[in-house]
């Protein structure tokens, strides 16, 4: 029997590799399989550790410009092959790493994005995953697209400096600048929005007012939006503003497409189905492992153990998920190609207990082993 092992991680507990080995451990004391294991992650939170993890590669930590301009140290990784890069903007921008009650989305920038990318670049990197959830800007992605060596001035001739601010602004746009090798790479954004740009959904309107963008502010920034949009699309000649996912990260979403070459915007789990080969191993599966931390309905949604069902049963695999917890209408995953879904915990514990690493660890092992002894 050969079995494919590929579960997101539980947060604050198990990296998805842990969680993984442990469920192999169970499967193997219960009987006598072939178990590979997989990294899984959904192009959020821990995408970087589990693709460095999984699949063997180096990290890299630097210091950047944080998102309100004082330095801070951000990690990325690069794979084995020494040419793919994977990292989340959030290390450098992400709202994480404000306090509440100093978010300003007039200030705040993604500086520090164009920092690691420059940084990778020079490593040899040709090949960038990025994952731009989580990010505490409002900017459009010009604090990044200015440390990529764009310049943005003003009427008079002024550079102007990479903040909201500016953005209603410019006047000229200028790459001279930015690196010849940039037209070598090849980004694959991850990104599970589809807002666009501008607008009531946009990046402004739907997304500011968790970074601190008051209401009465929302309607002068969004055109102010709309002008920096303008001001691109005179540039480059396109206009990308009203594409799925632009006004991602505040507008990130947009900086790739317009100003980057060779950019893909796609679904966080497809980018990590497709780097970690997991259809390959799939073909002669017999069963399929996944699982996350906490099972419920937002899992049916789309979720990265739904994406592995889903190409499970392309090849007619059982699905058999686990999870730390589960809800009552975790049943919809069922609808979703998990034949069979189980909790972990195995008693009245605290919620500390339960997500005590080693616990959980033992308790997958415990769990896993059960089930397969059945199977």
């Amino acid at each position: 029997m050969k079995v494919v092992v590929a579960i997101d991680s539980f947060k604050g507990s198990l990296s998805s590799i842990e969680a993984g080995n442990a469920a192999k451990e169970g499967i193997e004391k219960a009987c006598s399989a072939n178990v590979v294991v997989k990294p899984l992650a959904d192009g959020g939170e821990g995408t970087t550790k589990a693709l460095v993890e999984g699949l063997g590669g180096v990290y890299q930590t630097l210091m950047v410009t944080g998102p309100l301009g004082l330095p801070t140290k951000a990690s990325y990784g690069i794979l084995k092959d020494g040419k793919t890069a994977v990292m989340e903007m959030a290390e450098a921008a992400g709202i994480f790493l404000i306090k509440r009650e100093e978010l300003n989305p007039w200030k705040a920038s993604t500086t520090g994005v164009g920092e690691m990318i420059r940084d990778a670049i020079a490593r040899g990197c040709r090949e960038f995953i990025i994952g731009i959830g989580g990010s505490a800007t409002t900017e459009g992605g010009i604090g990044m697209l200015q440390a990529m060596g764009y310049a943005f001035y003003d009427s008079e001739g002024n550079i102007l400096p990479p903040v909201f601010e500016s953005l209603g602004r410019i006047a000229r746009i200028c790459g001279e600048n930015v690196p010849a090798v940039l037209k070598e790479c090849r980004f694959q954004i991850a990104c599970d929005v589809t807002n666009p740009l501008c607008g009531e959904n946009g990046a402004v309107f739907v997304f500011g007012p968790q970074k601190g963008v008051k209401p009465e502010e929302r309607k002068a920034m969004d055109q102010a939006m709309d002008h920096y949009a303008q001001k691109t699309t005179e540039f480059f000649g396109q206009d990308y503003r009203r594409n799925a996912g632009a006004g991602a990260a505040g507008g990130l979403g947009y900086a790739f497409l317009s100003y980057f070459p060779n950019v893909w915007l796609k679904s966080g789990i497809s980018i990590v189905l497709e780097a970690t080969a997991l259809e390959a191993e799939l073909r002669d599966a017999d069963v399929v492992v996944t699982g996350e931390g906490r099972l419920d309905f937002q899992t049916a949604m789309g979720k990265a153990p739904v994406g592995v069902a889903h190409l499970a049963k392309k090849y007619g695999c059982k699905v058999v998920a686990f999870a730390g917890g589960v809800t009552e209408d975790a049943v919809k995953c069922n609808e979703e190609g998990i034949d069979a879904f189980f909790p972990i915990v195995r008693g009245v514990t605290t919620l500390e207990e339960a997500m005590n690493t080693q616990n959980a660890r033992k308790n997958m092992t415990l769990c896993v082993e059960q089930v397969f002894r059945l199977l």
